[in-house]
């Protein structure tokens, strides 16, 4: 099942007996765990009812002894086993995985890696529990899922506003679902968020970040670009030199890929480069005026030579500063 179904299952109290989460994106294991912490059982029911272990100050016996309880003046309760992956003797549970009982809904939370189901103890949980696996989104989902997120703050936000939090918090969903609660604490319902918000609201500022840049190498703007990879090169903490490599090997990889698709149907085109809408095909419609293919190559070979650089390869094995490459990077981009 899919996190929104399990939620919405949950939220109708239709609960299963065992709930085991796993996988490599703590943020959705954390928001399922939290509910069913705070909302299957009234208040005064938690407190009889209501047990949370911990993985590493548990064994199997203790977790055992927990869910084969009774509840108190309650139909259920609740036994959540949180970092479950530092319990040694998980697989022990095999025998209350087999036969569990139906007054407790027994969660449990094993984190940072998917699970491997080929014991015997996995193929129990996958015969008798609901099993969930939390996956990481990829980059370009991100930005669409921030604006989901928002929706459900009763907020809207602008194409390129989700694009720069995407840009600058990464897949990290944790981190951006963070950053996000604060524009929701600050902004009224309704409100379309846009770049000015996030600047005020989470620090990221709205003339100086990736995509401005982006903008200005795409126009050959180069007074634009200079003054902004000055800025980055004098804040080199809050704009490393991976992040800002990264980002333009992906926007000229795009421009390289425009190339080879762009007489392709609007809707395939879209795909091909991973966008989202019409709002960004129109900047990589002008950039590609001004990259032609080898252009657009020579400035993918660029950028591969000065992320070598940045790690001591090649001529900087003496330690050029971040700064000082990133200005030389962004000069040879435009000559």
């Amino acid at each position: 099942m899919e996190y929104d179904q399990i939620l919405k299952e949950i939220k109708s109290k239709h609960y299963r007996p065992i709930y085991f989460l796993h996988g490599q994106e703590s943020y959705f294991i954390d928001e399922l765990s939290h509910y069913i912490e705070k909302n299957v059982l009234s208040e005064s029911e938690r407190a009889f009812n209501q047990t949370i272990l911990y993985g590493k100050d548990v064994d199997h016996l203790a977790i055992l002894d927990t869910a084969r309880r009774y509840p108190m003046m309650s139909s259920h309760q609740v036994v959540l086993l949180k970092e479950a992956q530092d319990m040694r003797t998980l697989s022990e549970l095999l025998s209350y995985i087999e036969k569990p009982m139906e007054s407790t809904i027994l969660v449990i939370c094993h984190k940072h890696k998917r699970y491997n189901f080929n014991s015997k103890f996995g193929k129990a949980l996958k015969k008798h529990a609901l099993v969930f696996e939390s996956k990481p989104l990829y980059d370009n989902q991100v930005p669409g899922w921030i604006s989901i997120y928002l929706k459900g703050k009763k907020l809207r936000i602008t194409p390129k506003a989700s694009e720069l939090i995407a840009e600058y918090l990464g897949a990290d969903l944790s981190k951006v679902a963070n950053e996000l609660d604060k524009l929701a604490i600050n902004l009224p319902p309704g409100t379309e968020v846009n770049d000015q918000h996030i600047e005020a609201n989470i620090g990221i500022s709205k003339d100086f970040n990736i995509f401005e840049l982006q903008r200005a190498l795409g126009q050959r703007d180069a007074l634009k670009a200079n003054r902004i990879i000055n800025y980055f090169a004098a804040n080199p903490r809050k704009n490393p030199m991976p992040v800002l490599i990264g980002a333009l090997y992906s926007y000229f990889s795009k421009v390289y890929q425009y190339h080879a698709a762009k007489n392709l149907p609007e809707k395939e085109l879209l795909s091909t480069l991973q966008l989202r809408s019409n709002y960004f095909l129109k900047e990589y419609r002008a950039t590609a005026r001004n990259y032609p293919p080898t252009q657009a190559e020579k400035a993918i070979t660029l950028l591969k030579e000065y992320d070598l650089m940045s790690k001591g390869v090649g001529y900087n094995s003496t330690g050029k500063p971040e700064g000082e490459l990133m200005k030389e990077l962004v000069w040879r981009l435009l000559h």
